[in-house]
């Protein structure tokens, strides 16, 4: 079964447009495209969703239970998004593409902070939600970012669709428009890993960087490159705060 469906385009001129929206590739680092109304990791609400060939039996269930795609990483023609769908269970994730004209809403990761309200107490009371909310507290380095929720804990938060289980890891994107340093970076994955042990779980940090998503723990472990998540495909960079100037 297909993961990801086709794209319905021409992906030779988006690859274009995005490289010209990103400032242009020189081997290790790019800009992401300007148009900043989504971005990877946003949830959209969306008012309907395009079926394309090979979609999974799921899909449209999921979908009309809870109207929401998430952003991914991926070139799209003007007008289009990539997006990703989610069932019940890691069996079922599927990449699509959204129209900007369907998008009702945008939500992102940091808007859901404050968002425990519609939980009850036993939904607030697992694992990745307790930790989610005691570091949101406690958490002295996460203060000077701007961060939030992905993965189930973000998709439960911003739908009310119960996907966080007694198992489930913590997602979280921080965004570090202005570069991290190594131990900065091992101070905070230190801090967040003591919060995960004691609530039993892992916690997965990934940082927005202007060349894209990388690993906290990648960065923190001082590696002389980290692989960086963009829309044109992951890259090994060493630098992902070094942009390089647009071209014409």
């Amino acid at each position: 079964m297909r993961t990801c469906a086709a794209p319905p385009f021409d992906t030779a001129f988006a690859a274009q447009v995005g490289a010209a929206a990103s400032g242009g590739v020189d081997g290790a680092t790019a800009r992401h495209p300007s148009d900043t109304r989504w971005r990877p990791h946003d949830l959209l609400r969306l008012r309907r969703l395009p079926s394309y060939d090979g979609e999974p039996d799921w899909v449209r269930p999921a979908f009309a239970h809870a109207p929401f795609a998430v952003v991914r990483r991926a070139s799209a023609a003007p007008g289009f998004i990539a997006v990703g769908m989610r069932g019940n269970g890691r069996a079922q994730r599927y990449g699509t593409w959204a129209q900007a004209d369907d998008i009702e809403a945008v939500i992102a990761p940091e808007d859901l902070l404050g968002a425990s309200s519609q939980l009850d107490m036993e939904r607030l009371a697992l694992p990745a939600f307790a930790l989610l909310y005691s570091v949101r507290d406690e958490a002295q380095s996460l203060r000077a970012f701007s961060w939030g929720p992905t993965g189930s804990a973000g998709f439960e938060l911003a739908t009310g669709t119960p996907t966080v289980t007694a198992t489930s890891d913590l997602d979280l994107l921080i965004r570090t428009a202005q570069k991290l340093s190594r131990e900065r970076a091992a101070q905070l994955l230190s801090e967040l890993e003591s919060f995960a042990r004691h609530a039993g779980i892992r916690v997965d940090v990934q940082l927005e960087t202007p060349s894209g998503g990388i690993a906290l723990a990648e960065w923190a472990a001082g590696k002389a490159r980290v692989m960086v998540r963009h829309a044109q495909g992951p890259r090994l960079v060493s630098d992902p705060w070094a942009v390089p100037p647009p071209q014409a």
